[in-house]
């Protein structure tokens, strides 16, 4: 049997982490392994607990999840971090992108897409919730601030195959890999393998940064 999805719940309200302490262990595949109230907490719970992923709010007493996000992904790379947002904190998403997150979930989500995000992030996929997606791309070349994506390596796109670009593409429209394979019609570890290739050859940090600089590169339409 395939381990369950071990997940460190942090925000400072004691209530929004009951709630989703419900959730997600009705879920056969996750289990919540600990809780923390604040940043300082996390990153001490990220640490003896080891999570594969940290469900994580922004605005916190201590220290931030911002700065929490950095220390732990800075840490255990290994760890993936979704990030709690509302859709009036924008400057906060983007300073969770800088620090590493993996993913955004709005806090109004319904049950099913903060499932569907917790699953998708740790198999390695983005989660990006449609709202919040179309603000960063607005936002993204005056809040990303200097980083590999101001400055696009036009021959690491040169050098992607067609089927690469293609991937890539699907990257940019938002789709896992799951539905990459299916509508490219491989299999679902040959589209890992393109995708490694392809955030290798561009200098993309990862996931969420290859879908902003396939929108940057005009792939995708807003």
């Amino acid at each position: 049997m395939t381990s369950p999805i071990r997940v460190l719940l942090v925000d400072d309200q004691e209530l929004i982490r009951l709630g989703f302490r419900m959730v997600l262990e009705a879920e056969p595949d996750i289990v919540v392994i600990g809780e923390a109230a604040d940043g300082k907490a996390a990153i001490a719970q990220s640490a003896a607990l080891a999570p594969d992923l940290v469900l994580m709010d922004i605005r916190m007493p201590e220290l931030d999840g911002i700065a929490a996000t950095t220390a732990i992904v800075g840490a255990r790379p290994d760890t993936k971090v979704l990030v709690l947002t509302t859709f009036d904190l924008d400057e906060y998403a983007f300073g969770a992108i800088r620090a590493g997150a993996s993913g955004f979930l709005l806090k109004d989500a319904q049950r099913q897409e903060m499932l569907s995000a917790v699953r998708a992030v740790h198999r390695g996929d983005a989660a990006l919730a449609p709202r919040v997606t179309r603000v960063l791309l607005e936002h993204v070349g005056s809040q990303l601030g200097t980083s590999a994506l101001d400055e696009v390596d036009d021959a690491g796109y040169r050098s992607l195959t067609e089927r690469e670009r293609e991937v890539f593409v699907a990257i940019g429209q938002g789709l896992t890999n799951a539905e990459i394979a299916a509508s490219l019609y491989v299999g679902e570890s040959t589209v890992k393998t393109h995708v490694g290739r392809i955030l290798a050859k561009l200098g993309a940090r990862d996931r969420i940064h290859a879908v902003i600089l396939a929108h940057r590169l005009g792939l995708v339409g807003r």
